[in-house]
């Protein structure tokens, strides 16, 4: 089954989880106050690979984070657990709380269909359809004992090397 990931309406249609993920993104207008930003909710909720204490995260681009900063403090400062940080000249991370769910909006000046959080997750959501149910659940065994994803797929696939890079890289084979 193919999703286009740029359009949540995938979400509206999913899992408990999913769905709850999109009618708070509707209720707050979480993506249309981003949208000059070009989101894209991506991670482990989207692929439905999440455990319990995942969070939504939103990939954004900018080529101006004082701006974005500002309007990020102006959206979401008043929703629980705000934290703003610009953890380098280039990125911007912001994180909120809606309910139990907590939001991670990550920022750089590369186009959202570029940066890594999109592209593992697409790689990540075509290893899934390749390997089935039984691989989904062997990944999100290894999540609840702390295992990052991108090191969870590539110990699965018996991978060497920088995980964030080696999954990229990997080639699925039909057998």
């Amino acid at each position: 089954m193919d999703i286009d990931f740029r359009n949540i309406a995938y979400l509206e249609t999913g899992n408990i989880k999913q769905r709850n993920i999109y009618r708070l993104i509707h209720k707050y207008n979480i993506l249309q106050r981003l949208h000059a930003y070009s989101p894209i909710v991506v991670g482990t909720i989207p692929i439905n690979i999440d455990i319990e204490t995942s969070d939504v995260d939103i990939i954004l681009y900018t080529q101006n984070f004082d701006q974005l900063e500002m309007k990020l403090r102006h959206d979401f400062s008043q929703f629980e657990n705000f934290l703003l940080e610009r953890i380098a000249k280039n990125v911007v991370v912001c994180s909120f709380s809606i309910g139990v769910h907590l939001f991670e909006l990550y920022a750089t000046d590369k186009e959202t269909e570029e940066q890594n959080g999109y592209l593992h997750m697409i790689k990540e959501y075509e290893i899934l359809q390749a390997k089935g149910e039984d691989f989904v659940a062997k990944v999100r065994m290894l999540k609840t004992k702390g295992v990052k994803t991108e090191p969870a797929f590539c110990q699965l696939l018996q991978l060497e090397g920088d995980p964030y890079v080696e999954l990229l890289k990997y080639q699925i084979r039909n057998t």
